[in-house]
């Protein structure tokens, strides 16, 4: 059938009302947002956020409501879509923006696709990987992993992913979302190694839409973290307290869940494989800890101080 691209959608889309199919591949995925409220009667108030590309660069796309439970989890990254009766929309202007990993990449920010059950009733399609042609002309997934040793010059804010063994995990802990609110976050530390450094990458890893995952992090699993953010602290001795937070659109991984990820192929990956395979799993097991009440940062050695 005759496809659209991304960038002829922006370029003509106000003066259409029906679209040519389009044909993409998820880079990116947000955590699945509820926003039911109690004086709204929604059957299932979800959404979710992708950013997508095709040959022409990258746009947002916007998963709504009863399209999230049947579609989510089959929508990861690297995945090919196509998609067929969709609404085009001005983008929301204070989403987050995850970092692509392709800095070259245009991006699309002034509309975003909508995904319905009606008005219109979205098509969507799962294109298999094995029957993606190359002429097709959809970009791969690229990622910006970092090792343990550059960490240490990396800016505050900066976007990056990692991959390491993991040390130490805590228990999971509760945070307000706001003062007096009753909503929480759900977070968890993490330690993890890469053999480039003799610190372990120090993670605070907030409850994504994967509890599948996020429940059954333990020592001695490959955990890889997708656009984590470095968090720096600025005022005083900076590099006892740099450690990495997960941002809206991270993707945690745990072995059992590696197969056929796009980050397989890439090279920091395959140096850390190589790596563990020159470890002894006995002595790195000594070296293991879990649970426990973990403060960080730490607070001053004296009250002086705090």
């Amino acid at each position: 059938s005759k496809l659209t691209s991304l960038g002829q959608l922006e370029m003509t889309w106000r003066s259409r009302v029906h679209f040519h199919p389009l044909l993409v591949r998820v880079l990116h995925k947000s955590r699945l947002r509820y926003y039911g409220k109690p004086e709204k009667k929604l059957d299932m108030p979800y959404q979710a956020y992708f950013e997508v590309a095709d040959g022409s660069g990258m746009m947002s796309m916007v998963l709504w409501n009863s399209l999230c439970p049947e579609w989510y989890n089959s929508m990861k990254v690297g995945t090919v879509l196509l998609l067929e009766q969709y609404a085009i929309k001005t983008s929301y202007p204070f989403k987050t923006q995850p970092t692509p990993g392709d800095s070259q990449m245009k991006r699309f920010a002034t509309i975003e696709i909508s995904l319905n059950v009606r008005d219109p009733p979205t098509k969507i399609r799962i294109i298999p990987e094995e029957t993606v042609k190359p002429e097709w002309g959809l970009p791969e997934v690229k990622y910006r992993f970092i090792t343990r040793s550059e960490l240490d010059d990396l800016p505050n804010n900066h976007s990056c992913d990692v991959i390491g063994l993991v040390t130490f995990v805590g228990r999971a802990e509760r945070a307000r979302k706001r003062e007096h609110g009753e909503d929480f976050w759900l977070y968890r530390w993490a330690h993890a190694i890469d053999g480039t450094s003799d610190q372990p990458f120090i993670l605070e890893l907030f409850a994504t839409s994967q509890p599948e995952v996020f429940e059954h992090i333990h020592p001695m699993t490959y955990l890889v973290c997708t656009q984590m953010r470095v968090v720096r602290d600025l005022t005083e001795n900076s590099s006892s307290t740099t450690y990495l937070t997960t941002s809206n659109e991270s993707q945690i991984f745990i072995t059992g869940w590696h197969k056929g990820q796009p980050y397989t192929k890439d090279t920091k990956v395959k140096n850390f494989i190589q790596w563990t395979k020159t470890q002894s799993e006995a002595d790195q097991m000594k070296k293991t800890v879990i649970g426990g009440y973990y403060p960080f940062p730490r607070p001053p050695n004296n009250f002086l101080k705090y």
